[in-house]
C-alpha cells in the first residue's frame, strides 16, 4: 500500500497516547497526510465494543475477550485503515495488534502457548502489519504514577494487581525481542518534549528516509 502503519504500544501510563497525538500534530505540520485512530475504536462499532471491554462489567471467557478485541479490529481494519493507506496517508494506531498478544496472552493468559497461537492465527487473518511499531516503556512505578494522575474513568484494565501489569511489560519486551526489525524501544521516562523529538526522529528515520 501507497501509506504507512506505525503503532504505538507500551503498558498502563506509558505515555504513548500522548506521543502519538504529538507526533499525529507534528506530521499535520509538516503538511503531511497522516490519520490519528486506536484500538479498541476507530469506528462507531468497534468503540461499541471499547465501552463493553473496559467499562462494561461483564466477565467474558478469555477466547471470546480476543474474538471481541478481533471483531473490533476487523471493523477497523477494514472501514478506516485500509482505506487510508491506499490513499497514501500515515496511520498513527494507539494500540493494535501486540496489545492483544501482550494484554490477553501475556497478561490474562499468562502466556499460555495455546492462546498465544490463537492470537497469531487471527492476527494472520487481518492480514495488515505494521511498518514500524514504537513500544514505549518506563519503569512500572512511574507508570502507575501517572495513571493515578489520570482524570477521567478507570478501565478493567488499570484496576488489575501489579502481577497481571508485569506480565503485560514482560509480553511487550518478548513482543520486540520476536519481532527486532519492525520493533523499536522508546524510553518513555524523560522529558515529553524530549520523547517527542526521538518519536519524530525515529519514525523518519525509519519509513521515509530509508524508502527515498
Amino acid at each position: 500500500m501507497a501509506g504507512y502503519l506505525i503503532t504505538f504500544e507500551g503498558g498502563e501510563g506509558a505515555g504513548k497516547s500522548t506521543q502519538s497525538k504529538r507526533l499525529y500534530e507534528a506530521f499535520e505540520r509538516d503538511g503531511r497526510k497522516v490519520l490519528l485512530t486506536r484500538e479498541p475504536g476507530g469506528t462507531k462499532g468497534a468503540e461499541a465494543i471499547r465501552e463493553l471491554l473496559l467499562f462494561g462489567g461483564y466477565s467474558f471467557s478469555l477466547r471470546s475477550e480476543i474474538m471481541a478485541h478481533f471483531t473490533a479490529r476487523c471493523d477497523h481494519v477494514d472501514q478506516i485503515i485500509r482505506p487510508a493507506l491506499s490513499q497514501g496517508y500515515i496511520v498513527i494506531c494507539d494500540r493494535y495488534i501486540d496489545s492483544t498478544l501482550a494484554y490477553q496472552g501475556y497478561g490474562l493468559g499468562k502466556g499460555d502457548q495455546d492462546l498465544i497461537q490463537y492470537i497469531k492465527q487471527l492476527s494472520h487473518l487481518i492480514a495488515l502489519q505494521p511498518d514500524l511499531t514504537l513500544v514505549f516503556e518506563a519503569p512500572y512505578d512511574v507508570m502507575r504514577e501517572r495513571c493515578h494522575a489520570r482524570q477521567g474513568r478507570v478501565d478493567r484494565y488499570e484496576q488489575l494487581d501489579e502481577n497481571f501489569h508485569y506480565r503485560v511489560l514482560n509480553g511487550f519486551k518478548q513482543i520486540m525481542i520476536d519481532h527486532p526489525n519492525r520493533c523499536v524501544r522508546v524510553d518513555a521516562y524523560r522529558d515529553v518534549e524530549m520523547i517527542h523529538q526521538d518519536v519524530y526522529d525515529i519514525v523518519s528515520r525509519q519509513l521515509f528516509e530509508s524508502k527515498q
